[in-house]
Formats: structure tokens, sequence, C-alpha cells
């Protein structure tokens, strides 16, 4: 069985109704398991055991949160230790503008400098990856589902 870590911030509750709807995605996948966490209670050691990782932050200033920051740079006790390992990111700001796709990126780059296999998405709510706006709509959920159900496929196939 694989397994999916789903690991976000959330200060107002719209990154964490994200994370629930990319965890949706991730069950709908048969042989693939997800485990959602905040990053207040997430560890390197989920991180490692993890076959797939998705990563959610709000959108601070084009960039994800000082949180989820924190939580990727103590990622450097097992780097190389994700190797291989899928990857995706999802954000959510107040406004369509907000800098989301910077924000995808920021978390994007750190997964890349583990060496992780990315995977984005055709989305007219992000490229990089999901992007919900203000309290995230029906769409930007379904977004969510897609993202997590995509990363699962990815898991599922690259672990044979």
């Amino acid at each position: 069985m694989s397994k999916v870590l789903v690991v976000y911030h959330s200060e107002t509750g719209n990154t964490k109704k994200m994370a629930e709807a990319v965890a949706e995605g991730v069950r709908e996948v048969d042989g693939v398991t997800v485990e959602i966490k905040s990053v207040e209670n997430a560890s390197e050691k989920d991180l490692v055991e993890a076959d797939g990782i998705i990563l959610g932050a709000p959108t601070y200033f084009g960039q994800m949160s000082a949180k989820m920051k924190e939580f990727i740079d103590k990622s450097i006790s097992v780097w190389q230790r994700l190797e291989g390992k899928v990857g995706a990111a999802f954000t959510t700001s107040l406004w369509e503008v907000g800098g989301n796709e910077t924000a995808l990126l920021s978390m994007v780059y750190a997964m890349l400098c583990h060496g992780m296999v990315i995977v984005g998405q055709i989305d007219r709510f992000g490229c990089y990856g999901a992007c919900g706006f203000s309290s995230p709509s029906k769409e930007q959920l379904a977004a969510a589902r897609k993202l997590g159900r995509k990363v699962a496929e990815t898991v599922k196939k690259l672990k044979g």
C-alpha cells in the first residue's frame, strides 16, 4: 500500500478546506492511503515514511507562510531521503491575483531541491498546483481533489 502525506498550514480554515479536498482526491485511488496533518503536527519522519507529499499553505506576499517555510527548512535533516518521492503543492489567498503561483513555486522549489518528482496540473486555478481564493469555491475544491488524485495515481505508477 502506498501512502500520500498532506501537510498544510491554515490560519483561517481556508487552506484546511483545500487540504481536506486534496485528501479526498487521494482516497479516490485504490491502493493508496492518505494522512493529513497540520504543519504543527507533522515531522520529518512523516516525510520519509510517505511515498507522496503534498504541501499546502496560505499565500503571504507571494510566498508560502512562515510556518510552512520553517517546516521545509527543518526538512534539511532528511535531505537525500526524499529523492524520487512524488510532490505537489496547493495554496490559498484572499485574491485571485494574490501571488498564488509564486507561493506554489516557493514550495515546489524546496521539493525539487529534495529531488522529488513534481506533479502540476493544467487548470484555470493554477498550473503549478491548486489554488483557492478567499473561501474556496466548489470549483476550486474540485481542482484540489483533482490534484490529490493525480498525485496518488503518479505514486501508484512509480511504485509499480
